[in-house]
C-alpha cells in the first residue's frame, strides 16, 4: 500500500512500527489527517473481523475532517463499494466497514467490535471516553489505535503520550512531529508565524509542545542550580515543609491526573537564602508516606517539620506516631496554613520576591526539571504546583535575624518625670 500512497518519511515510520498502540504528537500542517485516513483504510483491508473507527471531538469534526480524506484516497483505486455521508458510513471492498464517530455522543459507540481505532485531536475529547467507552470495543479482537493530535496543554493527551514514551506501558509507542517534518510546508510561512505568534502558541501550535501559556512570574532563570562544591559554609536552618494530596491505594498509573504530595527540605541561612536541599513528591499509600516523612526527619534532623494542616494530615498522624513509637524518634509536627488565603497569593507571597533577588537556589537532583517546569508554568491549570506549594509552606517556619549583631536597649527610666 505504501507504494501506492504517497507517505513522508515521517508518516511511514509509523506506520511501518508493529506497536498495538500509537501515540502521535504533531504540528499543525504536519500531515497527521493523512496518516489517520491511511491508517484506516490500511487496517480496513487487512482485518477480515470488526470495524474500522475513527472518533474525532465531535461528530461535525469528523464530517468535516475526514470523510472526504477517506473518498480522496480510496476512491482513485477503487475501494470504495458505498458510503453514506449522513451516517457517515464507508463500505471498501470486501464489505470492510468504516464509522466517523464523534466523542461527543459517545453511547453510539457502545457495543462495537473494533479492529482498528483511530482517535484524532484526542487532546480534545471529553475525559474518560476513551477508559469507559472506546477502550473495551478493542478487546474481543485485540485491536489495535492510533491517538493523534496537537497539544492543547497537560491533559489526558500529555498523559497518555508519556505512558507511550515512558516504556512502562506494555505494546505502546510515541513520536513528536513538529510541522517542519512536512516538507511541503514552505519553511519561510512557518519562520513568519514563528516571529508573529506569542512563544507558547508557536511551540503548541508548530512544535507540537505540551507546555501551557508561560507564567506572568517566574523564570527558569530565577532558580540556579547548585552543587555541595559551589555552596559556601555557613550555618543554616534545616526546614521540611510537606504538602499532602490524599493517598494513593490502587497504584500511581490510575490516578495519574490527580496531585502529587509533595515534601520540601531547605536550607536557610542568616542571610535569607534557601538552599533547597530535596523535593521528594509521589502518589503514595498511607504507610508508604509515613515511612517517607520518617526518614526524611531522621536524614536531615531539621529544626522544624511541618505539614500542611487538612484531612490528610489527620489520617497521616497516627502511622507516623506509631513509627515514633517503634523507632523512639520523636519530632514535634507544627501545623502549616494558608491563613484563608488563595494557593496563587501564598505561593507569590512566598515565592517570588526570593526568586527574583536570586535568593532561591535548587541543589542539582532529579527533580529539578519538575520544580522549574511547575513555576515558569504557574498558575497554569494544566500543570501541578505540587513542589512550588510545599516549597512555599517553608516561609511559615523560616524566621531570619537579618541583624544578629545589634545590640537592643532595654533601658527604662526609673522615674518617668525626670526621665532617668
Amino acid at each position: 500500500m505504501n507504494q501506492e500512497i504517497q507517505l513522508l518519511p515521517w508518516q511511514q515510520e509509523v506506520m511501518g512500527d508493529s506497536s498495538r498502540f500509537k501515540v502521535v504528537v504533531a504540528g499543525r500542517r504536519c500531515g497527521k489527517s493523512h496518516m489517520a485516513a491511511v491508517s484506516i483504510i490500511h487496517s480496513a483491508l487487512a482485518k477480515t473481523k470488526g470495524v474500522t473507527m475513527y472518533v474525532a471531538p465531535t461528530q461535525s469534526m469528523a464530517r468535516e475532517i475526514m470523510f472526504s480524506k477517506l473518498a480522496e484516497i480510496a476512491h482513485p483505486m477503487g475501494l470504495i463499494e458505498g458510503s453514506n455521508i449522513n451516517n457517515l458510513e464507508m463500505t471498501l471492498v470486501g464489505g470492510r466497514k468504516i464509522y466517523l464517530k464523534g466523542a461527543d455522543r459517545p453511547d453510539t459507540m457502545r457495543g462495537l467490535s473494533v479492529n482498528h481505532l483511530v482517535l484524532d485531536e484526542f487532546a480534545f475529547f471529553k475525559s474518560d471516553v476513551y477508559e469507559t467507552i472506546l477502550r473495551p470495543t478493542l478487546s474481543d479482537l485485540k485491536g489495535s489505535a492510533l491517538f493523534i493530535g496537537t497539544p492543547a496543554g497537560r491533559n489526558q493527551f500529555f498523559d497518555i503520550y508519556c505512558g507511550a514514551v515512558s516504556g512502562d506501558w506494555p505494546d505502546y509507542n510515541g513520536w513528536t512531529f513538529t510541522t517542519y517534518d512536512n516538507p511541503l510546508v514552505d519553511k519561510a510561512e512557518i519562520e513568519h508565524a514563528k516571529k508573529t505568534l506569542p512563544d507558547w502558541a508557536f511551540n503548541q501550535e508548530y512544535k507540537a509542545s505540551f507546555d501551557a501559556k508561560g507564567s506572568e512570574f517566574f523564570k527558569s532563570s530565577d532558580f540556579p542550580i547548585y552543587t555541595d562544591s559551589d555552596r559556601p559554609k555557613a550555618p543554616c536552618q534545616t526546614y521540611i515543609a510537606v504538602d499532602l494530596a490524599g493517598f494513593q491505594s490502587d497504584g500511581p498509573k490510575k490516578g495519574k491526573r490527580r496531585d502529587s504530595s509533595a515534601m520540601a527540605v531547605v536550607d536557610v541561612d542568616d542571610e535569607g537564602n534557601w538552599w533547597v536541599v530535596d523535593m521528594v513528591y509521589g502518589q503514595w499509600d498511607l504507610t508508604t508516606t509515613a515511612q517517607i516523612l520518617f526518614d526524611a526527619v531522621q536524614k536531615y534532623r531539621p529544626t522544624n517539620f511541618g505539614i500542611e494542616k487538612g484531612i490528610a494530615q489527620q489520617a497521616i498522624l497516627s502511622p507516623l506516631q506509631d513509627l515514633m513509637r517503634k523507632r523512639q524518634r520523636v519530632f514535634h509536627i507544627e501545623l502549616l496554613a494558608h491563613n484563608n488565603q488563595k494557593k496563587e497569593d501564598r505561593i507569590l507571597w512566598a515565592l517570588q520576591g526570593r526568586a527574583q533577588s536570586g535568593s532561591i537556589k535548587l541543589k542539582q537532583g532529579i527533580w529539578n526539571e519538575r520544580f522549574i517546569d511547575e513555576a515558569v508554568n504557574f498558575p497554569s491549570p494544566l500543570v501541578h504546583d505540587d513542589l512550588i506549594d510545599a516549597l512555599a509552606y517553608i516561609d511559615q517556619m523560616a524566621h531570619n535575624t537579618y541583624f544578629p549583631d545589634e545590640h537592643l536597649d532595654t533601658w527604662e527610666p526609673l522615674d518617668a518625670a525626670v526621665g532617668f
